[in-house]
């Protein structure tokens, strides 16, 4: 049996890779730090390492509820402490008097610097703050070249992961009936737009399920899946229900944003 049938095929060089972070653990007997993961990733990490394996895994995002994390594969001796977890955080001192900046600001300027998205955690958005979180092998860059979000000059101010902020989200949940589980039919319901609509914005790269980038309208969604339309927020796929007396599915999600 294919440890492959259980993940969508676009997972597989994920599954990969944390088989390969596996061996290396199994084979040095030392620990293996990866870069930040997604949720989504974080679970497949874990359903292949397994609960009775001789390598242990750890997560730490710098603060409590953090959603992208980074991950410490390590033998059973180990006991990961934060400084495992080389994590660096900044509070964005910019001119809040006179402007704001938001999460897609924030993402923008350190993807306009050519960082990986994999090499800095959450952005937190909360109380007029903006905090970020990098790994510290990317920390000295970051000084020095994160200087602006969009046309607002900004310092950084470094702090400890315990004064981090919480974010500003809520999740409120909204149920519903789809004709069916396709991409496109489940935001159209989701964020009250016409598939018409919705279909072309999928198309130009706007949409991401569990993360990653899906370009097909027909894509077929399941349980547990993360969506996020740029814009609009994004949402989870909370529960499926059953049929109704019209052939249509029922749904709940839980929308963040929105």
């Amino acid at each position: 049996m294919s440890v492959y049938q259980h993940y969508r095929k676009e997972e597989h060089a994920f599954v990969d890779q944390v088989l390969d972070w596996k061996e290396i653990v199994e084979r040095e007997y030392r620990a293996k730090l990866t870069d930040f993961l997604d949720p989504r990733k974080q679970r497949i990490l874990l359903s292949l390492i397994g609960a009775k394996s001789e390598v242990l895994v750890s997560f730490h995002g710098a603060y409590e509820g953090a959603e992208r994390k980074r991950a410490l594969l390590h033998p059973d001796y180990l006991d990961p402490s934060i400084e495992d977890f080389e994590l660096a955080c900044y509070d964005i001192r910019y001119p809040e008097k006179y402007t704001s900046i938001e999460h897609p600001q924030v993402l923008g300027s350190l993807m306009g610097l050519g960082m990986k998205r994999e090499k800095f955690g959450d952005i937190i958005i909360a109380s007029e703050r903006a905090q970020i979180i990098v790994a510290k092998e990317v920390s000295g860059f970051v000084e020095q070249e994160f200087t602006h979000v969009g046309k607002h000059g900004i310092t950084l101010d470094s702090l400890q992961p315990g004064s981090l902020v919480t974010p500003d989200e809520e999740m409120r949940e909204q149920s519903g009936t789809i004709s069916s589980l396709r991409l496109d039919a489940v935001l159209a319901e989701v964020f009250k737009l016409s598939r018409a609509k919705v279909k072309p914005l999928i198309q130009s790269e706007k949409v991401k399920v569990n993360w990653q980038i899906i370009e097909d309208p027909a894509y077929l969604l399941k349980e547990g899946d993360v969506l996020s339309l740029r814009g609009s927020g994004r949402c989870q796929i909370i529960e499926l229900g059953g049929e109704t007396k019209k052939g249509k599915q029922r749904i709940i999600v839980g929308i963040i944003g929105a």
